[in-house]
C-alpha cells in the first residue's frame, strides 16, 4: 500500500530544492536550521549539496556542510557532488566540498576521474593524485 506525499510537503521540498539550485544560502540555512533534512534528495537521488556544486554556488554548499550535509552523497546515477563541480569547472565548489571533506575517490566516475578526463591536471595535483 503506497501512500500519497502530502502536497504541501512536496511544494516545501521543491521551494528547498530550488534555493540550492539558485544558491540562496541564507534561506536555504534557515530551512535546514528549522528542521529539514541537511541531506534531503530528490526523485533522482540529487541531494541539497548536489544541487547547489552542480549550479555553482560555493557558499550555499558550505552552508549545507556546515549543517552536517554529506559531502559524498552519490546520486541515483553514482555522481558526487565534487564530480559534478569538478565537471562543471566550479573551482570555488570544488574547494568548499574539499574543506568539507569530499573524497575525490567517490562516486562513478570520481572527481579523479572526471578531472583526467578534461585534462585539469591542476585538480589531480589539488587532489594528490596524477
Amino acid at each position: 500500500m503506497s501512500e500519497n506525499p502530502d502536497p504541501e510537503v512536496v511544494d516545501l521540498a521543491s521551494k528547498i530544492f530550488d534555493l540550492a539550485r539558485r544558491g540562496e544560502a541564507g534561506t536555504l540555512a534557515a530551512y535546514v536550521d528549522a528542521g529539514a533534512p541537511a541531506n534531503l534528495t530528490n526523485d533522482k537521488g540529487d541531494s541539497l549539496v548536489m544541487l547547489a556544486a552542480y549550479h555553482g554556488h560555493a557558499s550555499a554548499v558550505e552552508a549545507l556542510l556546515a549543517r552536517g550535509a554529506d559531502p559524498n552523497a552519490a546520486n541515483d546515477r553514482g555522481q558526487t557532488p565534487l564530480a559534478g563541480a569538478v565537471f562543471k569547472g566550479e573551482d570555488a565548489v570544488i574547494r568548499a566540498l574539499l574543506a568539507g571533506g569530499a573524497d575525490p575517490e567517490a562516486g562513478t566516475p570520481s572527481a579523479v576521474d572526471t578531472a583526467r578526463m578534461f585534462g585539469r591536471t591542476e585538480l589531480l595535483a589539488l587532489f594528490g593524485t596524477r
